[in-house]
């Protein structure tokens, strides 16, 4: 049961830390105010209708407005990690956390199933019939 207890904490505090500093890009494509893909991770997919930007002439510049956007948003987990030390805790935050942990292994030890308490003690011996003597029946 301690063993089991132990690798689903250090297993839980392991995910704690990886989602954590985890940092990731939602990329999100609109045509107009329709929502068209959403992509984790990569470039959202185009709906096709894409203006081209062509060459500009010097005689005629006509600058038409594409109607499609792409808006990339970015979660950003944790950069930086404090590493604290046993050394760098003050003496009664190292007295609270030896004594804190010694109480909790403690809790957890137990008698082994092997171990009779009762080996080195003889039962006492039947002289007489009790139930008999004391006129206790059962009906």
């Amino acid at each position: 049961m301690k063993k089991v207890f132990h690798k689903i904490t250090s297993i839980a505090m392991a995910l704690i830390v990886v989602l954590s500093t985890m940092s990731f890009t939602v990329n999100s494509h609109f045509c107009g105010d329709m929502l068209v893909d959403t992509s984790y991770f990569v470039k959202a997919e185009s709906c096709g209708m894409d203006m081209q930007q062509e060459k500009k002439s010097d005689e005629c510049s006509v600058i038409k407005k594409n109607c499609c956007q792409d808006v990339a948003s970015v979660v950003e987990g944790q950069d930086t990690l404090k590493i604290t030390s046993f050394d760098q805790l003050s003496f009664d935050q190292q007295v609270f956390i030896a004594s804190f942990y010694y109480s909790y292994i403690n809790l957890f030890e137990g008698i082994h199933d092997k171990v009779i308490p009762f080996k080195n003690y003889s039962p006492p011996l039947v002289v007489k019939d009790i139930h008999v003597l004391d006129e206790v029946y059962l009906i």
